[in-house]
């Protein structure tokens, strides 16, 4: 009997570990799931409607995606963030996979692991801080490389922020906030490619450059692309940086420089919420676009 029982536990259904495991995972999706309704979905949600409607809450169709296109500070907010963009994530994909392939060849030691924890380190700060400490790092007058900024023809703090460089240094300070963390996942990435495929290589004749070319970097090829995506969607959403400079330059970077500040100041200069939330569907609209270009072309969900 104590046999037919304990067989019943296991044959006729799961082993209660293997239950308290399905319960733990279905709390866990459960929770992620209630969030991303609550502050994903709802949200998309409630910002279409409010694109497609007037202030009274009739149905407008495309007006204001039309009227918002017609402002004239809305295609060089486009181009601006078109602009830093390509800096962006031409910087980031280069210089991300050069570092990590670094890192990586320097294999394990304590000369590895410090330079990780020192790329690290500068994501540690909120996007705000570390405006403002650029803020301070731009400034001939009190920056510790004032003598490189004048070397470079900077001698005040609006030569350094003016329009034309803002592109750049916008992707200065983006790299240095962000790129720290993709360095490290990317050298995670290289440390799971089999030591066999690496020895093949090497048995082969292949040089460091030749192996990271030809088998590193297509290996990595799905990392990059999720890099990518993600960066992407961040960098289209660029307000931080642009917003801080308007204010600590009294105006000299413009408050109306990318998409998102057009945006807010639809919302809460012009008191025009169905023109911001339009301008918002539409960076949500080519950053889905975008990532499943970059999805379908990769073959990022194939088997391996």
């Amino acid at each position: 009997m104590t046999l037919s029982h304990s067989s019943s536990g296991s044959v006729h259904g799961r082993p209660s570990g293997a239950r308290r495991q399905s319960r733990a995972g279905l709390a866990f999706v459960a929770a992620y799931v209630i969030l991303l309704i609550a502050f994903g979905i709802l949200p998309t949600g409630y910002a279409v409607y409010f694109a497609f409607t007037d202030a009274g809450g009739t149905f407008t169709g495309f007006g204001n995606f039309i009227t918002t296109a017609q402002d004239f500070r809305f295609m060089d907010a486009v181009g601006h963030v078109a602009l830093y963009l390509l800096f962006w994530l031409v910087s980031l994909v280069v210089f991300v996979v050069s570092l990590a392939l670094l890192l990586h060849r320097l294999a394990s030691g304590t000369l590895s692991r410090s330079l990780r924890f020192f790329f690290y380190v500068p994501g540690a700060l909120a996007g705000a801080a570390s405006v403002l400490v650029w803020l301070f790092m731009l400034d001939p007058t009190v920056s510790p490389v004032s003598s490189l900024l004048g070397l470079l023809g900077f001698h005040t703090f609006g030569e350094v922020i003016a329009p034309g460089n803002l592109p750049l240094l916008f992707t200065v300070i983006a790299f240095w906030t962000g790129a720290g963390g993709w360095i490290v996942v990317i050298y995670g990435a290289l440390n799971n490619i089999p030591s066999d495929v690496m020895e093949a290589a090497r048995i082969d004749g292949a040089g460091a450059w030749q192996t990271a070319w030809h088998v590193q970097i297509p290996m990595l090829r799905k990392w990059i692309v999720y890099m990518v995506i993600l960066a992407f969607a961040g960098g289209a959403q660029l307000f931080v940086e642009p917003q801080l400079l308007s204010l600590a330059s009294v105006g000299v970077a413009g408050r109306d420089y990318s998409l998102n500040q057009l945006t807010y100041d639809f919302a809460f200069q012009m008191n025009n919420v169905n023109g911001a939330a339009a301008v918002s569907v539409e960076l949500l609209v080519v950053s889905v676009s975008a990532a499943a270009v970059f999805v379908a072309r990769s073959g990022f969900f194939d088997a391996d």
